[in-house]
């Protein structure tokens, strides 16, 4: 469809919200507002942490602060016109900020995918091949992991967005969801979707396999890591230290798995909501909370020997470097900062 066709969907849409007439609209308003400003509040605190502390200026840290300015954006992709239309009788959007939505949306959750499939990578190379960690995790790479994943998701953003905003719409504008997703929009369009769906739906599952193997290769070799340790102390620390990204990661691949992969069968428009409520409203709050959580939590015990005890070479085997105790003391001085970063954090909340 051409500029006409577009210009004749150029109306305002109305979105019903995550409750379509909810009992007590200022209770909802106080709970959804409290989450976002715990949300914005720690992830801000975090990527400045990170700036300002030049001990975290390695190739961990680089990656979890751009996890945090892609939560902090993505949550004010969709809260604040949630907020307002908690307060104002005025529940429409337009034809462009629906588009907008709809591309920033894919863009942060594409460019997500990407970045926690990199992270994963990020936590094998530091257990696994510690020596080498400073060349294989070197700035040029990182720099392009971000891009790459910055690429991929807006790739994704400019492909789908045209051609789910090309579609005719019924006299009916009203989104039964809280914000333009392309699901509730496309229930709108006269004219049938379902090839354009299964195409969606074929590009959704291309999109998560590349990530997705990286992070259950990465994840493999870990594990085989771990089970070759003699220390079961060893075998703490190490589940300690990458608990929070396999959290993060089951968080945030679950919720894109009902969205994207499982049968419409299976959908509903309030499970829809509820589901996208999850990872575009609390998984951006729960992120920070959970890295700060758990990555100190892991080492409370004895800040000094945290980072060495389940990477001496002895705790080492199989598929991963043994080449002694520099590469304990190369892991040891990616960790120990950490475990500084998440008592700062948790010392705020």
């Amino acid at each position: 469809m051409g500029m006409e066709g577009l210009l004749q969907n150029s109306t305002n849409f109305v979105l019903t919200g995550l409750i379509t007439h909810p009992a007590f609209p200022g209770l909802l308003f106080a709970i959804v507002f409290s989450i976002f400003v715990v949300a914005i509040t720690a992830n801000v605190l975090m990527i400045l942490l990170i700036h300002v502390d030049s001990r975290l200026h390695t190739p961990m840290y680089f990656l979890l602060s751009q996890l945090s300015i892609m939560d902090t954006i993505y949550i004010c992709i969709t809260v604040p016109k949630m907020l307002q239309d908690l307060l104002s009788k005025d529940k429409t959007i337009s034809f462009l900020g629906c588009a907008l939505q709809i591309f920033l949306y894919l863009t942060l959750i594409g460019g997500e995918f990407f970045l926690l499939g990199l992270m994963a990578y990020d936590r094998y190379v530091a257990v696994c091949d510690p020596l080498r960690y400073p060349l294989l995790m070197n700035r040029r790479l990182c720099l392009f992991m971000v891009l790459g994943s910055w690429a991929g998701g807006s790739l994704d953003g400019f492909m789908l967005t045209p051609v789910t905003m090309s579609f005719p719409f019924c006299s009916s504008r009203e989104i039964n969801h809280f914000f333009c997703e392309i699901p509730a929009v496309l229930r709108l369009s006269c004219t049938d979707t379902s090839l354009y769906e299964t195409l969606m739906y074929a590009c959704c599952v291309l999109m998560l396999l590349p990530p997705l193997s990286v992070i259950s290769v990465s994840y493999t070799r870990i594990l085989l890591t771990v089970h070759r340790m003699n220390s079961a102390e060893g075998r703490r620390k190490a589940f300690a230290t990458c608990s929070s990204h396999v959290t993060v990661v089951s968080m945030f691949y679950g919720a894109a798995f009902y969205t994207n992969v499982l049968p419409h069968s299976y959908h509903t428009p309030e499970k829809d909501k509820v589901v996208s409520a999850f990872y575009t409203i609390l998984t951006p709050m729960l992120n920070p909370l959970i890295y700060s959580l758990k990555e100190s939590r892991g080492g409370r015990s004895s800040e000094e020997s945290a980072g060495e005890m389940w990477l001496l070479p002895e705790h080492q085997g199989g598929d991963c470097d043994q080449e002694g105790l520099a590469g304990t003391l190369q892991t040891s001085a990616v960790l120990r900062p950490m475990m500084q970063l998440f008592q700062k954090i948790r010392y705020w909340f």
